[in-house]
């Protein structure tokens, strides 16, 4: 596996039980067990009910585009010229079927060709030994 020298999540607690789902290519939110209602990103309460009662639930892999970006200047010294592909890129916030949304990046699709409500489903990249990204590619459903 090559060197990823752009910024990784921080790996402690809820957020590590976030990406060791990923790391077995596997999308998992919480849902508040006292509402139903799903969150991310992790944390210990409810937002709706302020419940302390949850449980991991996998997800569908599903959602739309519900907004974007192209970014065409690179802000971080990891996407500077070292790496020609790094700009343009277009990080995508999906509006996934269990409702949460999920900021990521799309593999497989250029920044001109992203709609709004496209669908897409998640993939992953494994970036390290210990942490999987998930990203997003256009769904064929």
């Amino acid at each position: 596996m090559s060197e990823y020298n752009k910024p990784l999540p921080g790996m402690d607690g809820l957020t590590k039980e976030f990406y060791d789902f990923c790391k077995d290519e596997a999308l998992h939110f919480q849902k508040c067990t006292a509402c139903g209602s799903f969150r991310h990103v992790p944390r210990e309460m409810c937002a709706q009910c302020n419940s302390f009662e949850w449980e991991w639930m996998k997800s569908s892999g599903r959602g739309t585009i519900y907004s974007w970006v192209v970014i065409n200047r690179a802000l971080h010294p990891a996407f500077y010229d070292s790496n020609p592909q790094a700009v343009p890129m277009a990080p995508v916030v999906v509006e996934m079927e269990e409702g949460v949304r999920l900021l990521s990046n799309m593999v497989g699709c250029t920044p001109d060709e992203l709609k709004m409500d496209m669908p897409v489903e998640v993939v992953y990249e494994a970036v390290t030994d210990e942490i999987t990204l998930p990203r997003f590619r256009c769904s064929q459903a």
